[in-house]
């Protein structure tokens, strides 16, 4: 009787199982897994989604998801609106009005066929690594409280309430490396906004644009929105470099909860697991990079992903061996870049040497 009652409430409820953060692990239906897969990002950058543009690329991110199953990988990250190209819907003056009628249609068709593969999605809001011809719509949302409210009432809430219970739907990737247009070298009284330490670290590369406040807000409320409609969503943001994203090795992490709250004000705005992206550069990692240290060292509250890397730009590391330094150190999840580019199958080899592990978190789950 009791399973039973049971049951008809789990069933009366709604609830399913979905991802969750545990201390420094993430769950799934209470199983310490890892994320294992790639940026399928775009196929048509941009243009991806909406409009009813999905069926353009329907066949090459399919296959992505067959590829990747197959290899034993459960997860891939996608970007969506970017510089607001092709998606939400603006008026001249740089306001939301809305989203087009098929773009919540197009999303949930990807989610439904990533459900079919056992693959998690998670859809990147907007990029701050490149600045093109529409970057002006961005830009309104990043210096604008009243035009990112209206993204948020018009575009984003819609978006997150309708897919809420899609089970695919892995989470939210507020912005692809805000770094690339933040100002590095402010001086504030307020650590938080404090950006010396980015002094001559490459951060800005895309246009010295953007106090950290200003993006810490833009962070804030946008998790906040979206946990308002789905208290249980997994927000992220992928930040370009470990110098913006721990408090230690002398750096500090502008997306802690501290820091993302002073910002923007919004108590719920916060994230629930970090990601870093991590490239060689002349052939070698940063000292700070995540691939020349366990997790532990950054001394960080939530899990973190490594959310960018790749064999061709790894000190050379194979891919084999990069999956395998994310899974035994201490990480959350490794997402290869990308299938846009680079070898794939180098990428698929990564994936494949983790396949069915459990001895550091589950690899392998059904949705």
């Amino acid at each position: 009787m009791l399973l039973t009652a049971l049951a008809v409430l789990f069933a009366s409820t709604g609830c399913q199982a979905r991802l969750s953060v545990s201390g420094t692990n993430l769950n799934y239906n209470g199983h310490h897994i890892f994320l294992s897969g790639a940026n399928q990002a775009w196929v048509n950058y941009a243009r991806d989604f909406g409009h009813n543009q999905y069926s353009k690329g329907k066949s090459t991110f399919e296959s992505t998801l067959s590829d990747i199953q197959s290899h034993g990988g459960n997860s891939v990250r996608v970007w969506l609106h970017i510089e607001g190209e092709s998606t939400p819907e603006f008026d001249n003056n740089g306001y939301v009005t809305g989203i087009d009628n098929t773009l919540i249609s197009d999303m949930r068709a990807y989610l439904h066929a990533a459900q079919r593969h056992n693959i998690l999605i998670f859809f990147t809001l907007w990029n701050g690594a490149v600045k093109q011809s529409t970057h002006y719509r961005l830009n309104g949302l990043m210096v604008d409280t009243r035009k990112l409210q209206s993204y948020i009432d018009h575009a984003l809430k819609p978006m997150a309430n309708a897919l809420k219970n899609e089970k695919a739907l892995g989470g939210w990737d507020i912005m692809n490396e805000p770094e690339g247009e933040i100002k590095p070298g402010e001086s504030s009284s307020e650590p938080c906004f404090d950006t010396r330490h980015l002094s001559g670290s490459g951060a800005g590369w895309a246009g010295h644009l953007y106090s950290a406040q200003e993006i810490g807000r833009f962070v804030n409320w946008q998790a906040a929105a979206i946990k308002e409609v789905d208290p249980g969503a997994m927000i992220t943001v992928g930040s370009w470099n470990m110098k913006a994203d721990t408090d230690a090795m002398g750096f500090h992490n502008l997306y802690s909860d501290h820091c993302l709250v002073k910002a923007g004000g919004k108590q719920s705005g916060t994230l629930s697991f970090y990601q870093v992206h991590s490239y060689d550069w002349q052939n070698h990692f940063g000292n700070e990079s995540p691939f020349k240290h366990s997790f532990s060292n950054f001394r960080l509250k939530k899990p973190m992903v490594i959310g960018e890397f790749n064999q061709e730009h790894g000190a050379g590391m194979s891919s084999e061996s990069m999956f395998e330094w994310a899974y035994t150190k201490g990480y959350s999840g490794a997402w290869t870049w990308s299938r846009t580019d680079v070898s794939w199958n180098n990428q698929l080899r990564g994936m494949q040497h983790l396949k069915s592990r459990t001895d550091h978190g589950q690899v392998h789950f059904g949705l």
